[in-house]
């Protein structure tokens, strides 16, 4: 049984006024603290559960959209600022017009990105567009203050991809995977490419569309047919036409996957779940 000891009295709580006032170095601290803790829950979340990723090329069309433009489209209410950055957070898209800055011949310099780098003339300006928007520039000549392309440019699907799965169940044929380039012959280092699972370990794949050249004839040097051996995954895009993928360097190593593609949750109403 405790015992009270006479004369001895508890302090009584200090009041708002009579605490010391927090230095701007106390709230930042704590600010910094809540911070530090939100990036480190932040950064387990993606490599552990749900990694963000975004699509550069359109060689997973109709099923993921990259980068892409239609030709032509004109500006309207929604297109002005401040309306244009609602359209394009729900949408995706904004409708831009590139004009010579100096006459010459329009050279395009193709990049990694699903984007060309557009320059006319040797001192003029240069401004970037999807590939798929070069074709109809490349080798033209413009004289200053040309149009050279005007339309609306929407941006590339962004997905969550599922990094968890493949530790519970093994990859099957026909999910979406995202895979690491690093260390296969053949592809651009240090970045990651998204394409459909056609092939797993042990199994045989005869090619829906056999690998073609520049010119659209089939390939003969390329096998129409593979079987896959142990830890291999064979990897298409689904726009076949418009896919750099296995049928050209081979299968994928399994100690290169990252994930599954789960869903679009950019551009707003594109939401929806990989399939």
């Amino acid at each position: 049984m405790s015992e009270i000891t006479e004369g001895f009295k508890v302090p009584d709580e200090p009041t708002a006024d009579e605490k010391p006032a927090k230095s701007w170095q106390a709230y930042g601290r704590e600010w910094l603290d809540t911070l530090v803790v939100a990036i480190s829950v932040a950064m387990c979340f993606r490599a552990y559960f749900y990694e963000p990723f975004n699509i550069p090329t359109g060689s997973m069309q109709e099923t993921l959209w990259g980068y892409h433009t239609k030709a032509g489209v004109e500006k309207g209410a929604w297109d002005v600022f401040p309306l244009s950055i609602l359209k394009w957070a729900w949408t995706g898209e904004r409708v831009v017009e590139y004009k010579a800055t100096a006459p010459g011949i329009a050279r395009v310099q193709p990049r990694n990105d699903g984007f060309a780098n557009v320059r006319v003339g040797p001192s003029g300006k240069s401004f970037k567009l999807p590939t798929d928007a070069c074709h109809s520039i490349a080798g033209r000549h413009f004289d200053a203050g040309d149009t050279v392309w005007k339309g609306a440019v929407v941006t590339g699907d962004f997905i969550f991809v599922n990094r968890w799965k493949w530790n519970f169940f093994k990859p099957h044929a026909g999910e979406v995977m995202i895979f690491s380039t690093t260390g296969i012959e053949g592809l651009p280092q240090g970045t990651h490419y998204i394409k459909r699972m056609k092939a797993t370990p042990g199994q045989t794949y005869v090619l829906e569309h056999p690998a073609t050249d520049a010119r659209g004839n089939v390939r003969e040097d390329l096998p129409k047919t593979v079987t896959m051996g142990e830890d291999e995954y064979f990897a298409c895009g689904d726009n076949f036409n418009n896919s750099y993928d296995s049928r050209y360097w081979g299968p994928v190593p399994g100690s290169k996957l990252r994930g599954v593609g789960s869903v679009v949750f950019w551009p707003f109403n594109g939401w929806r779940i990989i399939r």
